[in-house]
């Protein structure tokens, strides 16, 4: 049975005192959480350090950045090495964001270097796939999706694939108050499972966990994990608020 993943991504939010305060008062709802199920924190880089030392002593707690470069080191300026990241106690990386690829140009080849030199640093990246309001209503949205996946993880092994997630955020659902229906959700999950399983095999498709990430809230929360294809949920705003995180957790 793949493990349920409730992944948290504070964007550029929280200053240091910020982030303590929201991590000092999840510490409860943390603490309860049990083997079947693993909640991740993804606070800006300058709140890495705070975070991974309060959630130091729970079990099923990480603290994943938000981003990572490919290179070991040298004139990169802004960017992080995943060593940085190692040292920090940093356990994985979302790669490949809507708003990485957006925002700054970032193209699958680069998600494709930034996954295998994660997974040669034992950091675990969260790739993120999805499509903008177009590319639905115009038909195209399972080869887009499908071009994602497979230039994204060009290269690696089946056990690779199978030991990272994978995250479906529909572009016209990230900070719009829209969410796609659980139908919606179901739909594309089960389609992105299936192109594992032709690229790969069944198994590996089978162990690979798929989350949902596109205006998750409390509300919705149970519902969409209710779904058989969806491992989880990508949280955006809803992870600044204590209360509505915690129920998310529990849904």
């Amino acid at each position: 049975m793949r493990q349920t993943i409730i992944a948290g991504n504070w964007k550029m939010h929280n200053d240091r005192a910020a982030a303590k305060e929201l991590v000092s008062g999840l510490q409860d709802v943390l603490a309860q959480v049990g083997d079947n199920r693993e909640v991740i924190l993804c606070p800006p880089y300058t709140d890495l350090e705070t975070a991974t030392t309060l959630i130091s002593k729970l079990a099923h707690v990480s603290v994943y950045a938000q981003n990572m470069f490919y290179e070991e080191k040298g004139a990169f300026t802004g960017e992080i090495a995943p060593s940085m990241l190692r040292e920090l106690g940093v356990k994985g990386s979302i790669i490949g964001h809507s708003e990485r690829r957006g925002y700054f140009g970032e193209t699958n080849l680069d998600t494709n270097k930034k996954i295998k030199t994660a997974l040669g640093h034992k950091l675990r990246p969260i790739l993120c796939v999805g499509e903008n309001e177009d590319q639905r209503v115009n038909g195209v949205m399972k080869p887009w999706i499908q071009m994602q996946i497979l230039e994204g993880l060009q290269g690696l092994s089946g056990e690779d694939v199978a030991s990272i997630v994978i995250a479906y955020e529909p572009l016209w659902a990230i900070g719009t108050g829209r969410t796609a229906t659980v139908e919606q959700a179901q739909e594309v999950c089960q389609y992105i499972r299936q192109v594992l399983a032709d690229a790969y095999s069944k198994e590996i498709a089978d162990k690979t966990p798929i989350l949902y990430g596109g205006s998750v809230k409390a509300a919705n929360a149970k519902d969409i994990l209710q779904q058989a294809d969806i491992d989880g949920v990508l949280v955006g705003g809803a992870s600044l608020k204590v209360d509505e995180f915690s129920q998310i957790i529990k849904a």
